[in-house]
């Protein structure tokens, strides 16, 4: 698993860092935001792609 595929999602309200996934950052430029839930937040929130 290639580490330089690898990024962090942070929750949109409470800005944990809730979630690793990855993604093909050649094919995809933008950064991704999915509603995930945030256990802190104890409800589904944006959650958006960080450095």
């Amino acid at each position: 698993m290639p580490q330089d595929n690898l990024i962090k999602m942070e929750c949109g309200e409470c800005h944990r860092i809730n979630y690793h996934s990855r993604k093909n950052k050649k094919t995809i430029k933008a950064r991704l935001e999915l509603s995930k839930f945030c256990k802190w937040c104890k409800k589904h929130t944006p959650h958006k792609e960080t450095k």
